[in-house]
């Protein structure tokens, strides 16, 4: 049965690789649940959880600074709205099509679910690539985007984020087209905003604050903490920054960071405050932290940053970037966990060999379900029009990661395999998704 729902996904969605993948890895967990759960299988619930409740493809038109016209395509993707509004993030990115939208919005399903907050799942964005452009051409697009989109979405119907190429910068000019059309300020309506203006403490910290939470609840099972642990991290934008800052206040010692052009080791440590300058102040690249930082530090042009020995990997870049032969790798080193902060940043591959060593790994639909735990955080706020300090946000979004991590660890034990978080993170979201569609009819 699991087999071809899965070879019927393919059929109908050609062409979608990413999404085929985020759908195998949840189908090929779920065969325990079906043998206990008739009910489920007659109503054709992993059939229906496989398809969007709908899908928006449309054209965005824009000019730049020369006057020259441009037109990019947007997607919103509004997946399932079982538990709540659909809710997940915008990406601008040339890379995007209707393929990547799907997988992480499938992704985000589950994700969503196990959070606890009522939100349903959903993802968008557009193949606009807001690198070099200036403040007014983003902002010119912005509005295009929204111009369209705005008709979809709503507090209690869809609530959209910033995610790659989408910031802080790029969701006010989001948010002030959707007030100008609507005349209504709902400021539930969009997630990421500023403090000023219905933004919350934390969301920016979120991910990589959650990445780690979720990773230091893994090494509890074992009876150990991150006090001394070495850390490998990828990536160096806002995911990997907070998770270096959050390993680091756990007594971890990060060694690495990465971008595009290679990675960084510092075998005294990432100093964060001059990577954060780099990265957030001057937008620069790696390389420049090694040539700053002195003798400590080192830059590898290219290669592979998980041929680091280290006990922790923090995959926090892109999707699929550690693949079989780094796993193989981490393992030989000696890896004790993995947590995904990216999105479905091991390959299949990849994860089979860390489940099959032994190593603790945290999937993304877990792990890195800070941001929008946040964002729920913030929805909440909205809804009574409050504010909440830093601390107050942070210990919230500690407690949401930690009953993240029960329920999976929960879930894998009740399924004969205690500390699989791939199964008890899959069968957990599909479970609380399944049975709110099941109580509300066929929708």
């Amino acid at each position: 049965m699991m087999d071809s729902v899965y070879a019927d996904v393919v059929r109908r969605n050609p062409g979608e690789p990413e999404f085929h993948q985020a759908v195998h890895e949840v189908v090929e967990t779920l065969a325990p649940v079906f043998e206990h759960r008739q009910d489920l299988l007659d109503a054709k619930m992993l059939e229906r959880v496989c398809e969007p409740e709908r899908q928006i493809i449309f054209r965005v038109p824009w000019q730049d600074d020369n006057g020259t016209v441009h037109v990019n395509r947007g997607f919103r993707v509004e997946f399932n709205s079982a538990l709540g509004p659909y809710k997940g993030g915008l990406r601008f990115h040339p890379t995007v099509n209707l393929g990547i939208v799907k997988f992480l919005g499938f992704e985000q399903i589950f994700k969503n679910a196990l959070t606890g907050v009522n939100i349903g799942g959903g993802k968008g964005g557009s193949d606009f690539d807001p690198k070099g452009r200036s403040d007014a051409e983003v902002m010119r697009f912005c509005q295009s985007f929204m111009t369209e989109l705005y008709r979809h979405l709503g507090e209690h119907t869809d609530v959209p984020a910033g995610d790659i190429g989408v910031g802080g910068r790029e969701v006010g000019y989001l948010f002030g087209q959707y007030r100008r059309i609507t005349n209504r300020w709902e400021a539930g309506t969009i997630t990421g905003k500023g403090l000023a203006w219905g933004g919350s403490n934390v969301r920016t910290e979120a991910t990589g604050y959650g990445t780690v939470t979720f990773t230091a609840e893994m090494l509890k099972t074992a009876g150990e903490d991150l006090d001394g642990q070495q850390v490998v991290v990828s990536g160096s934008g806002n995911v990997a920054l907070f998770a270096i800052e959050k390993a680091h206040q756990l007594g971890a010692n990060v060694l690495t960071c990465s971008d595009s052009t290679g990675y960084v080791v510092d075998d005294k440590g990432i100093d964060l405050d001059l990577l954060s300058q780099i990265k957030l102040q001057e937008r620069g690249r790696v390389a420049t932290y090694a040539e700053r930082r002195g003798g400590s530090a080192r830059f590898v042009e290219g290669g592979s940053v998980w041929d680091v020995p280290c006990d922790i990997a923090l995959p926090c870049a892109t999707e699929n970037e550690l693949n079989e032969d780094a796993a193989k790798t981490l393992v030989g080193n000696g890896v004790k966990a993995v947590a995904e902060g990216a999105n479905m940043p091991c390959t299949p591959e990849a994860v089979q060999v860390l489940r099959q060593a032994g190593v603790r790994f945290g999937p993304g639909k877990a792990a890195n379900a800070g941001g929008v735990a946040a964002s729920g955080l913030e929805m909440r706020q909205n809804a009574v029009r409050d504010s909440w300090s830093f601390t107050t946000a942070e210990g919230q979004l500690e407690e949401i990661m930690r009953s993240i991590h029960t329920i999976c660890y929960e879930t894998s034990a009740r399924y004969g395999a205690p500390g699989d978080y791939v199964l008890g993170a899959n069968i957990a979201g599909f479970e609380r998704v399944a049975d709110a569609m099941l109580a509300q009819g066929l929708i």
